[in-house]
């Protein structure tokens, strides 16, 4: 027997060693981490005098349904752990991941009586002795020895961690308790209906939270509100609260209603098409067409006849009579997206269509009438074209009357979360999967990220996750960015497992020391990182920009500019300083 006590304690100090891997202290962020999930370590004096204040404020009832169902949702998280692990080891070892953390994180030390499960034909039954339980001790020390169990938070874990890990209710009940004067707790758990009074403890393992009371609550103040006129709620489309987002809409919503032309600038999935619909939608128009072209994706020799039409036999290939995106716009809404990449033929006949409102066919002399409102976008700027002679300057100052910038992701960072909450409901609808968030490190990592491809970048990285992540769990780090190579991993702070590093490593600590030293200039940095790019995606600027997380354009203004201040600059530049290697 003493020979199987030392097995034992032998495999459970193995087990413990395992979980403390998981957990992660980072000194120069100031972080815990448990596996992806962020932990806090507390004092417990501090945490029990926050019990008795919600106790003294809430009522004991009150104060004990809260606690149990903070305790809940904290064993549901831990229990996606325990899942992980189970892939890997068989159930029963894996389920004991639960009362290990519970000790581990000083809750209180738990040692298994009893312990029967079999998760695929939904059978358990759990018996566990709990020592040294600091809400049983605390609850005896403030309020004296108490005629029923007191542990409930460590009951509100027991029933969240072991329902997530078995896929149904289960319920555990304290039949021994430190704080009615016993000298141990001692719980026992199985399947709620196995319980005879099961219905006087249904909330506890009811997944119906607060939070969702609260958001139900919330929905019908804002609907109150808006009926009342005292509040205007975004589209539903449009999602965001930061002060530059919060500018731009302002902006479209003055205009609305009005029949200017807006031209919306900002960077390539900014959202320049959504803020279109939304224009149309807002305005006199609404009930009339919408109409959208890409001028960029459009060949040259085709872009008239998509926007003015064709008559049969106008040129090879036209074979049938078509009316043009002016035509079927008529009465609605004409939104043309990358103007700047519009032929100058085409530009001037658009011109004449904007002062005359009328259009003619390609091979047909008949005069049609149109009237269109015409929003336009374009990611590049227009003024520069229409310096180096690629965009007529008339067309410029009749388009350029309302003038709308949308910000990029990065400098609407309070934007992030909500829109990635958005994208994950819609994305987890469309392939019916149910998944609970993100973990803590994927949340960090969202916010970490300069998304060079904006809100566009944003939704086609959440749906990855939603593919990727299994059914019922949150979405990690890898499961959104497992594409990403060594660069670009490093760029958002990312090692290849997907931890984070500090915000220096000692090569970009080096590099800064050169700049500041003097040894480098930052014209020097800035040649060195275009060349590099460009060298690496071997002359494709479309590539090196992506690369650099910026638009062709713009790196074609950087690489002029450099030439023009400094000519051969990357010839004369220092040479790189040594850096070590992290």
């Amino acid at each position: 027997m003493a020979k199987l006590r030392v097995v034992a304690g032998a495999q459970l100090d193995a087990a413990n060693g395992d979980l403390r891997s998981q957990v992660h202290f980072c000194a120069e962020t100031g972080q815990i981490w448990l596996h992806e999930h962020r932990m806090l370590l507390i004092h417990a004096q501090a945490q029990a005098l926050l019990r008795k204040e919600l106790i003294d404020t809430l009522g004991m009832d009150r104060a004990q349904g809260l606690l149990t169902r903070m305790g809940y949702e904290s064993g549901v998280r831990d229990a996606e752990l325990a899942r992980v692990r189970a892939e890997s080891m068989g159930d029963l070892d894996a389920f004991m991941t639960g009362p290990q953390l519970h000790t581990l994180e000083g809750i209180v030390k738990v040692t298994q009586i009893r312990l029967e499960l079999d998760r695929t034909a939904g059978r358990f039954y759990g018996e566990f002795l709990w020592e040294n339980s600091w809400e049983g001790q605390w609850h005896r020390h403030f309020f004296g020895i108490h005629t029923e169990p007191v542990c409930w938070t460590q009951i509100g874990y027991a029933c969240g961690y072991t329902s997530a890990f078995m896929g149904r209710p289960i319920l555990y009940k304290e039949v021994e308790c430190a704080g009615m004067g016993d000298d141990h707790c001692r719980i026992i758990g199985k399947p709620l209906e196995e319980w005879d009074d099961a219905s006087d403890y249904a909330h506890c393992v009811n997944r119906e939270s607060i939070a969702e009371q609260l958001i139900y609550l919330q929905t019908q103040v804002v609907q109150l509100k808006t009926s009342m006129g005292e509040n205007e709620g975004l589209p539903a489309d449009m999602v965001g609260n930061s002060p530059a987002f919060r500018a731009a809409y302002e902006l479209l919503r003055q205009a609305a209603g009005s029949q200017i032309t807006v031209l919306l600038l900002g960077e390539t999935g900014v959202g320049k098409e959504v803020f279109a619909r939304t224009l149309h939608e807002r305005g006199t128009r609404s009930k009339a067409s919408f109409v959208a072209i890409n001028c960029a994706a459009i060949p040259a020799d085709l872009v008239e006849s998509e926007l003015f039409g064709v008559e049969k036999g106008a040129y090879t290939g036209a074979l049938v009579s078509r009316a043009g995106r002016f035509e079927r716009a008529n009465g609605g809404t004409l939104f043309l997206d990358e103007i700047g990449d519009l032929p100058l033929a085409a530009q001037a006949k658009l011109l004449r269509v904007l002062q005359e409102g009328e259009v003619e066919r390609l091979g047909d002399q008949t005069v049609r009438k149109v009237n269109v409102r015409l929003l336009v976008a374009t990611n590049v700027d227009l003024r520069l074209l229409v310096k180096e002679g690629k965009f007529r300057s008339d067309l410029y100052y009749r388009l350029n009357a309302y003038q709308i910038n949308i910000p990029p992701l990065r400098e609407r960072k309070e934007d992030i979360s909500p829109l990635s909450k958005r994208f994950l409901e819609k994305y987890c609808a469309i392939h019916g999967k149910r998944l609970k968030g993100f973990t803590d490190k994927a949340k960090r990592a969202l916010l970490t990220y300069a998304w060079p491809g904006n809100i566009r970048e944003l939704q086609n990285m959440v749906e990855r996750g939603v593919i990727l992540a299994p059914g019922g769990t949150r979405i990690e780090v890898h499961h959104m960015f497992s594409g990403f190579d060594e660069r670009q991993a490093l760029e958002l702070g990312l090692d290849v497992h997907g931890d984070i590093h500090a915000p220096l490593t000692q090569s970009s600590k080096a590099l800064c020391d050169a700049v500041l030293n003097g040894m480098m200039t930052l014209d020097q940095v800035e040649a060195m990182l275009l060349e590099m790019a460009v060298d690496k995606s071997h002359g494709n600027l479309s590539s090196a920009a992506r690369m650099l997380g910026v638009t062709r354009p713009q790196l074609a203004y950087r690489l002029r500019r450099l030439q023009e201040v400094s000519p051969g600059l990357h010839d004369s530049a220092a040479p790189s300083p040594a850096l070590p290697t992290p």
